[in-house]
């Protein structure tokens, strides 16, 4: 028992020991401002708050955009995308971007970024330093997997999706200028801005999406440099979220309802639920007076008689069988309280003087003649019938 004891406490000593007071790493490397962990870019938003602009997270389809009343000041985010920009997508954000600025990074938004004419390259064997053009490699920027290479194409397809929506492709607009904001030690570009010269907007590029995570916005130069991305240049900022599968959230029914209300056939099956109603109701109002049901007539005393004389001769009881018989017609003919005064026989043999039927003398004197000890068992059955048809005569 000691050593059990003490094996339990070793075990607990260790494993209090080995316990770490440290929260556990998050490791999810979405670059949404909803998560706080390294990964994510909540410390983007926040330090937009922090300078007084207005921020939004966008949790809708890219379709929705053409609903809102963009700011020619304001631009638009979108950090590599977790699930794919259809071709449909690309078209709605690219006509949400003559109205707007646009942000875009990562290898999730290449979509996009071949139809301002480059696309991404990713580097499987090793990352390289960020720095700006002309200025030293220093040790305060963060490092990157991806840089951006120029397409050389006018015009892109798209045919993703060419087996339900088709074939969609876009034109690469007229640029003014060309600036170059992060290169790679190399020399390999990271971070471009497009002057656009067909509408008064700008596009900036960023291969890599760690410059706008909360581990290098914090301890590199990176924040700064995303910060004057917009400071000065921007009033509004907004971050694409449903992407990274922050879209909205709601009930079974509210998605149901909501489908219902758009649908041609959503409005077949309100309409089959009104006319159902309708129709209930119509049921439920009674037009002219009930209708009788039909009548069940109850069980004769008498049928429960002969039942019971049945039984009771199976079980060779025929005295008792005939006796109970006539203490039954007894307690039917007289007023409650004279049910049980006196002998049956006294009253069965003074039964006469009421008696006014020939059927009903005759049945009475069959009753009389079988009440006599040692009757055979057909006797049971013979003072049942006898029984009936005395009770007719005496109720009529």
């Amino acid at each position: 028992m000691v050593a059990v004891l003490a094996l339990v406490v070793l075990g607990m000593t260790a494993g209090l020991l080995g316990r770490s007071s440290r929260r556990p790493a998050v490791r999810d490397e979405r670059p949404s401002t909803f998560l706080a962990g390294p990964g994510g870019s909540r410390a983007l938003l926040d330090a937009f708050q922090r300078l007084g602009l207005p921020v939004r997270r966008f949790r809708l389809r890219p379709r929705e955009l053409d609903r809102l009343d963009a700011d020619p000041r304001e631009v638009l985010f979108l950090l590599d995308p977790s699930i794919g920009l259809s071709a449909p997508e690309v078209t709605s954000i690219l006509g949400f971007s003559r109205r707007a600025d646009l942000i875009v990074a990562g290898d999730g938004a290449e979509g996009l970024m071949r139809c301002f004419g480059y696309r991404t390259k990713r580097r499987f064997i090793d990352s390289v330093r960020v720095t700006r053009p002309g200025a030293p490699l220093g040790r305060g920027w963060p490092w990157v997997h991806t840089v951006l290479q120029p397409t050389g194409k006018a015009r892109v397809v798209d045919s993703s999706r060419a087996f339900d929506v088709g074939f969609a492709n876009c034109a690469v607009p007229p640029l003014a200028r060309v600036d170059t904001l992060l290169t790679s030690s190399g020399g390999q570009l990271v971070a471009l801005r497009l002057t656009r010269a067909d509408v008064s907007h700008r596009v900036i590029l960023v291969s890599d999406p760690e410059l706008f995570r909360n581990r290098a916005l914090r301890a590199t130069e990176a924040g700064p440099f995303v910060l004057s991305l917009v400071a000065g240049t921007n009033d509004r900022v907004l971050f694409e979220e449903y992407h990274h599968g922050f879209g909205p959230a709601g009930s079974l029914a509210g998605a149901v309802i909501t489908w219902s209300r758009s649908s041609p056939w959503g409005w077949l099956v309100w309409q089959a639920a009104v006319i159902g109603l309708i129709a209930l109701l119509f049921g439920t109002i009674r037009f002219g007076r009930a209708q009788p049901a039909i009548a069940r007539s109850r069980r004769s005393p008498l049928e429960h008689v002969r039942a019971l004389a049945t039984a009771l001769a199976a079980a060779k009881g025929h005295d008792v069988a005939i006796g109970a018989i006539v203490r039954g017609l007894r307690r039917r003919l007289l007023p409650p309280a004279l049910r049980t005064r006196g002998d049956w026989r006294q009253w069965l043999a003074g039964l006469g003087r009421t008696t006014r039927s020939e059927r009903g003398r005759e049945a009475l004197v069959t009753i009389e003649a079988l009440t006599r000890p040692g009757q055979p068992s057909i006797a049971v059955l013979r003072a049942a019938n006898a029984v009936e048809d005395l009770w007719e005569d005496q109720r009529h």
